[in-house]
């Protein structure tokens, strides 16, 4: 369960976010409007990115300002671009060093990240630089990667962003049905196809929530409005 309650964000001299009271517990919540609107800081508030100006963020009862180091290890964020998460040389490596965060003993990474980036169809890839491959391998990589770390909630902003239409529906796919660990996916999208496909969907526009409710109805209001 996520819960903003009277959560605010100001920068400078202006409101990112007015205050808002929200509960969202679906499995798969996206969040949609145009740039600049508020959703990348809404979504960025779940993972201490951002911290609210005024209110509360609880995450599966964890408040970010109190308990930030548990809560990382809880949440796992997907950025729009990869190479912002890419840390290791090759693909296997990468996949590897957030298995460090599991019960595996050590000799038993490597095996793991290969077995989990054939999962993720990237298993030609895995002795392979990460700068080699295209940035849709990249995505999926860094998304394979995160939840390799076993988060109980993912986020991800803008992930199908760069890339092309076929890795952009192999991204959603694993976004619609992750793995047993994760219980709430929570996406910033500008991807329509994309958030047709959750179970609800907030439309967020000047740093409030114009309309919330099941995916169809939201993104077809969206849509209407552009």
């Amino acid at each position: 369960m996520i819960r903003f309650e009277g959560v605010g964000v100001d920068a400078e001299d202006r409101v990112v976010l007015h205050p808002l009271d929200l509960e969202v517990a679906e499995p798969f919540t996206v969040l949609v409007g145009p740039n600049g609107s508020g959703k990348s800081t809404l979504l960025r508030l779940l993972d201490g990115l951002v911290l609210p100006s005024v209110g509360r963020v609880l995450v599966d009862g964890l408040d970010p300002e109190e308990r930030l180091k548990d809560l990382r290890r809880h949440v796992g964020f997907v950025f729009t671009d990869p190479d912002a998460q890419l840390v290791m040389p090759t693909a296997v490596e990468d996949v590897a060093l957030s298995l460090r965060r599991s019960p595996l003993p050590a000799r038993r990474r490597e095996p793991r990240a290969r077995e989990l980036l054939a999962a993720a169809g990237l298993a030609d890839l895995a002795d392979r630089s990460v700068r080699d491959i295209s940035s849709g391998q990249r995505q999926l990589l860094a998304l394979t990667s995160v939840l390799a770390t076993g988060p109980r909630v993912l986020l991800a902003d803008e992930p199908t962003t760069l890339l092309d239409l076929r890795t952009a529906r192999r991204v959603g796919d694993v976004l619609r049905h992750p793995p047993a660990h994760v219980g709430q996916v929570v996406v910033a999208t500008h991807d329509l196809d994309l958030a047709l496909r959750a179970d609800r969907a907030l439309w967020i526009e000047g740093g409030r929530v114009r309309a919330d409710g099941g995916a169809c109805e939201v993104v077809n209001a969206y849509r209407e409005a552009a």
